[in-house]
């Protein structure tokens, strides 16, 4: 049986392995952003004693920081987090990083970059 192996039609377990890491690390720092919006919103943005690294996204105007777009960011926040939970269903089933629209594997580097992409940047463009 010849396989071709410039055309491989899925990554392999290790490959698969190695972005769920990618992701699994990237949910971590999503979900406590996402957390830390949550409280701002809470906490209308008054409390100070957080002075947590992680609150780099809102460093510039953390203080000033509106209800409004707390939470705008917490959704868009939530929404990243969705995508990336969605990304490891993918790699459970096998299915991650086969582009939605070519069907063909979406190159490495991109997947590494933005790990919950589900269509490569040819199909994106077209």
């Amino acid at each position: 049986m010849h396989f071709n192996m410039t055309e491989k039609t899925r990554y392999t377990d290790d490959e698969l392995q190695e972005f769920k890491e990618i992701i699994l690390k990237k949910l971590e720092k999503a979900q406590s952003d996402y957390d830390l919006l949550r409280s701002n919103i809470i906490n209308d943005g008054n409390d100070t004693s957080d002075t947590s690294p992680t609150f780099k996204i809102l460093e510039e105007g953390a203080s000033t920081l509106g209800k409004e777009e707390a939470g705008r960011l917490a959704q868009r926040q939530l929404k990243f987090i969705q995508h990336l939970q969605a990304a490891l269903i993918r790699i459970e089933n096998k299915t991650y990083g086969i582009c939605r629209a070519t069907g063909k594997l979406i190159p490495k580097e991109r997947l590494r970059a933005v790990p919950h992409a589900t269509l490569s940047i040819d199909a994106k463009q077209g």
